[in-house]
């Protein structure tokens, strides 16, 4: 079997697939990519069992007959990264050797019987929906940091996909923080709710991120598990088995509180003023009083102490309040706005974070930290 591949097209399409691999498998097979031909189309697919991802390539082949390799990823990937940019040909023998010919050289790698390698079997009564790959790149963004990843709640590290006839919600928390991203603007023709892993979404993210043109993604899913249509690429994963938390009972609903501040003005202090924060708390506390922000952080252990302030604009009784600086900061470059708005109310009470500016027609975004205890 002899097929001539361009290897830059090739290359790019295995890096998209290699994300998908493990570093080590219970299965040896599973360190290859499989290729399965048939005409003019190349199918190539990499699997965990947990996720599988398969892009199909057109060929130029003389061949009519079908047939299937696999070949060992590590070795394939590296070979075609040093080879030039241009067609090659590649020629699986009888003898289990795949010879690949280009200008430079002859190189031969050894490929697996196909056979061993798992068959992934279609979804059974899925449920269907569409969404924009750009809407989808971003819903991953603002909530797949937020996700948990104590494996004995393992709910918590998957992201709640929530589709309703009046919107799509997206949820992430670890008991922490927690974000709630929503579209009106989209909708499904049912309502369903699957929790879906990490590492497919941050296989998603990556390829959407490189797209240059809007794809529509077609999502086909049912009670355990989901596919991912797009382009020239198919996502297999096991979805998350379990009941999500009742996210929305621990969103404080009233918060007398209101504080606006400028976004990149609050990420420079509290960044500058987390430098002098315990290192097993990271606290930093915010002292909000008429139109002043004061930021302060200490460390008695090493007698650090630092303190900034700010102008904002705030509503409310005067109120002290600590969070853990990794958290605040990761939520603040997760949005895009200028400016934001926290609201509280107690200072044992969490927080709630939402963009001012920046948000398109039909999207809403909530995200909550929770307060960590000032000591004195």
């Amino acid at each position: 079997m002899k097929i001539i591949l361009n290897t830059s097209v090739l290359l790019k399409n295995l890096q998209v697939l290699s994300g998908v691999l493990n570093s080590s498998n219970t299965m040896p097979i599973l360190d290859n990519f499989l290729f399965e031909i048939e005409n003019k189309n190349l199918k190539i697919t990499a699997s965990d069992l947990e996720t599988t991802m398969n892009v199909n390539m057109d060929i130029d082949s003389e061949n009519t007959e079908s047939k299937s390799y696999a070949v060992p990823a590590k070795i394939l990937i590296d070979l075609l990264k040093s080879l030039p940019h241009q067609p090659s040909a590649f020629t699986f023998d009888a003898s289990n050797k795949l010879e690949i010919t280009s200008d430079s050289g002859i190189y031969e790698i050894p490929y697996c019987d196909a056979k061993e390698y798992p068959v992934l079997q279609s979804l059974e009564n899925p449920s269907r929906t569409t969404i924009s790959s750009k809407i989808l790149e971003n819903a991953i963004s603002k909530t797949i940091f937020a996700t948990g990843t104590d494996d004995l709640r393992p709910v918590m590290t998957g992201v709640l996909f929530q589709l309703s006839t009046t919107s799509l919600t997206f949820v992430a928390t670890d008991a922490h923080k927690l974000v709630k991203y929503q579209r009106t603007d989209i909708t499904s023709s049912e309502d369903a709710d699957f929790i879906m892993p990490k590492k497919p979404l941050n296989v998603l993210k990556t390829i959407f991120s490189t797209l240059k043109e809007d794809e529509e993604v077609e999502i086909n899913y049912n009670i355990s598990n989901a596919t991912f249509s797009f382009k020239n690429c198919v996502l297999n994963c096991r979805l998350i088995d379990g009941k999500y938390p009742n996210y929305e009972g621990v969103i404080p609903k009233e918060n007398s509180k209101k504080l606006i501040v400028d976004r990149s003005r609050l990420i420079n202090s509290v960044s500058c003023v987390s430098i002098f924060s315990n290192k097993q708390t990271h606290q930093v506390r915010l002292k909000i009083a008429g139109n002043e922000l004061n930021l302060s952080a200490d460390d008695k252990d090493y007698s650090n102490k630092a303190d900034e302030r700010l102008t904002c604009d705030y509503e409310g009784d005067d109120i002290m309040i600590g969070f853990n600086s990794k958290f605040l900061l990761e939520m603040l470059k997760n949005l895009k706005s200028d400016e934001i708005q926290i609201e509280m109310s107690e200072p044992n009470r969490a927080g709630v974070l939402s963009p001012i500016d920046g948000l398109e027609e039909g999207e809403t975004i909530t995200m909550l930290v929770m307060p960590s205890l000032i000591t004195q």
